[in-house]
């Protein structure tokens, strides 16, 4: 780090402080501003990598760029939290994640200089168009900067947007931040030089003038122009794709040399002409040894020491819910060479890095295309194959189409596994599983399981490959089990069949999943209050036990179910079971308990659910007032 008694960062409130320093004190902000992403994400925990990997690119794009009159854009908020010191944020960094605090993603209600909220990938290119297509309405002269990186290059959307993009000649800089090397090759000197010649002002209006004198030459020599044109640039730059699709192409160039980047910024800012791509290679972790060393470049972690990067890991005598899932799974397919495992990009995430290493070659990372991921699997499923697709339930929303039209109209057994439902913390309504319920619910041919605990986990995956005649869904939460005993091995569940885990006659509880062990402490709640309490496990929220719901709903005088998830899923299918089948005729009391119809903001999961009214207080609320015991649920609330 450069030398200097006073830190440079500190005189750094916004973006327009840092335009007023003089360029050779850009290496040191860039350094200290490392330091200050490391010290807070050490304190709070998150994503890490890919934040360490554009520290310079950060600083360049906000020295030479006006934001926020410029807009830039951040794919994927895993890059962002350098962007958030350098933008009136600093004082609250260590708030990130935090309740009430800082999100860990971009979010336009937090801040100016985020001008789209960022937490799937892939979105930039699309939105940065959009809001590039709106200043020339406007007739304003803005530009719009987009920094697509973190392997958001491997969505499809990223090229619709490209191709849209290209073909509307638009001002927009996309900056492709190569961070894994999957792209470029080494860059180097020449790289660097070409690199800025071809964003120059002069070579960029050479070029357009080419082009405009090709097309007044007869088409033969227009086309061999355009060829020899080609062949000499991208013979040195590879940014042949790119250009196709109508962007001009400039790199491979270094992402942590600010010598590079600040003049082929500057370039591209100046230049006149319609879209550009920017090819930056930058190396994730950046600066940080234990970040660099480790496989995943630290891309999300706890908290950790900062001198050995050891993380603070939560205590458990539980096992993780993902974990159990992908244990179960390799006890599947050892006795099973039909099943296959496929993620979207994540296959740490969903546990099948674990899968993978036993059977590579039966294991498929597609990248950040879970579209694909789903019609990938009906391909498989066509051919006898029993294909997993483990996605979050927020990620499976992008295949919704997919699932509908390549799986369930054709009745394929494709079996996904769907982590991360219900509330998830940290990460926020981003990346809660709130909603697939309902939108699996109302498919028709789908088997929709929710497990209770780790032990009814491991049978919901071995009732998955059983299952061979339609598409089936298994759902679980994020974080440990509650600890139950596990079985030797997992056994296929009677589908539609639900279970009674404590017997009552005034209220009925029915769960569908891990809000089961809340249930099981408000019927106890309840029974001290002399309300007789039924708890009752659904396991199934398609086909529905419909001999359990009628059993509940003939012996109890208030029926209360109770998921992890939005309205309109299991509650609403309860509803027209029973409006359906006239047990509402007989004067039930019903109450359907599920998230709120708002999106919660990041909290602890614990606090989310009691805000959501899903612990046991909150049920116990819920069936008190279907009585109405006011006073009870009063006092309740006080307590």
């Amino acid at each position: 780090m450069p030398n200097s008694k006073t830190p440079l960062l500190d005189q750094v409130k916004l973006p327009a402080d840092l335009r007023r320093l003089p360029e050779k004190d850009l290496a040191q902000v860039a350094a200290e501003l490392r330091q200050e992403t490391i010290d807070v994400v050490s304190v709070t925990g998150g994503h890490l990598g890919a934040g360490l990997g554009v520290v310079e690119l950060t600083v360049a794009l906000h020295w030479v760029f006006d934001t926020p009159r410029d807009r830039l854009l951040w794919d994927v908020g895993h890059q962002a939290y350098p962007h958030k010191i350098l933008t009136g944020r600093r004082d609250r960094m260590r708030t990130l994640r935090q309740p009430g605090g800082l999100s860990g993603f971009t979010k336009r209600a937090e801040s100016e200089y985020d001008p789209f909220g960022a937490a799937h990938s892939s979105t930039s290119i699309s939105a940065g168009l959009g809001m590039a297509v709106a200043r020339d309405l406007d007739g304003a002269d803005n530009h719009v900067v987009c920094v697509i990186g973190d392997g958001a290059m491997s969505a499809g959307m990223a090229y619709e947007a490209m191709n849209n993009a290209g073909a509307r000649n638009e001002r927009l800089i996309v900056i492709l931040n190569d961070n894994d090397m999957s792209i470029a090759p080494p860059v180097g000197a020449l790289s660097s030089y070409l690199a800025r010649i071809s964003s120059s002002g002069t070579y960029l209006h050479i070029r357009e003038i080419g082009k405009q004198l090709a097309k007044r030459l007869p088409k033969y020599w227009e086309r061999a122009a355009a060829r020899a044109e080609e062949y000499t640039r991208t013979y040195w730059t590879g940014g042949t794709l790119f250009e196709e699709m109508g962007f001009y192409y400039v790199g491979p160039i270094d992402g942590h040399d600010l010598n590079v980047l600040l003049p082929v910024l500057k370039n591209v800012r100046d230049a006149k002409q319609g879209p550009i791509l920017v090819h930056v290679v930058t190396k994730k972790g950046k600066g940080y040894p234990p970040a660099e060393s480790s496989t995943d470049k630290y891309h999300g972690v706890n908290r950790f020491n900062v001198i050995t990067g050891d993380q603070v890991k939560a205590k458990s005598n539980a096992p993780a819910y993902t974990r159990v899932f992908a244990d179960a799974l390799i006890e599947e397919a050892r006795r099973d060479d039909k099943i296959v495992a496929i993620t979207a990009a994540m296959p740490s995430g969903t546990g099948l890095d674990l899968f993978g290493k036993e059977f590579p070659t039966r294991t498929f990372d597609v990248g950040i295309a879970e579209q694909h991921a789903v019609t990938f699997a009906a391909g498989l499923a066509t051919e006898g194959y029993k294909p997993f697709c483990a996605i979050y339930s927020t990620f499976l929303q992008r295949g919704y189409d997919q699932i509908v039209h390549d799986v369930a109209i054709q009745r394929l057994p494709v079996r996904f596994a769907l982590d991360r439902a219900g509330l998830v913390g940290a990460d926020g309504p981003t990346h809660a599983g709130s909603f697939d319920l309902a939108y699996l619910g109302c498919l028709p041919n789908f088997v929709i399981m929710a497990a209770s605990d780790e032990a009814e986990l491991k049978h919901m995956v071995a009732t998955a490959v059983a299952i061979d005649d339609r598409p089936c869904a298994f759902r679980y939460p994020r974080g440990e089990g509650v600890g139950v005993e596990m079985p030797a091995v997992g056994v296929p569940l009677e589908i539609g069949r639900g279970r009674i885990v404590r017997e009552g006659s005034k209220i009925a509880l029915l769960s569908l999943g891990t809000r089961l062990a809340e249930c099981l402490k408000a019927a106890e709640l309840l029974g001290a209050m002399g309300l007789s309490t039924t708890v009752a496990d659904a396991r199934f929220a398609k086909p529905l036990d419909a001999n359990l719901i009628r059993q509940l709903a003939m012996n109890h005088e208030v029926l209360v179910t109770v998921e992890e998830g939005g309205t309109g899923g299991f509650g609403a299918l309860v509803l027209h079971h029973l409006a359906a089948t006239g047990l509402l005729d007989r004067g039930l009391k019903i109450r359907t308990s599920t998230l709120p119809d708002v999106f919660i903001d990041h909290d602890k999961r614990e606090t989310m659910y009691e805000l959501a009214g899903l612990n046991a207080n909150g049920i116990v609320a819920t069936a008190l007032a279907a009585l109405g015991h006011e006073k009870l649920t009063q006092d309740l609330g006080r307590a």
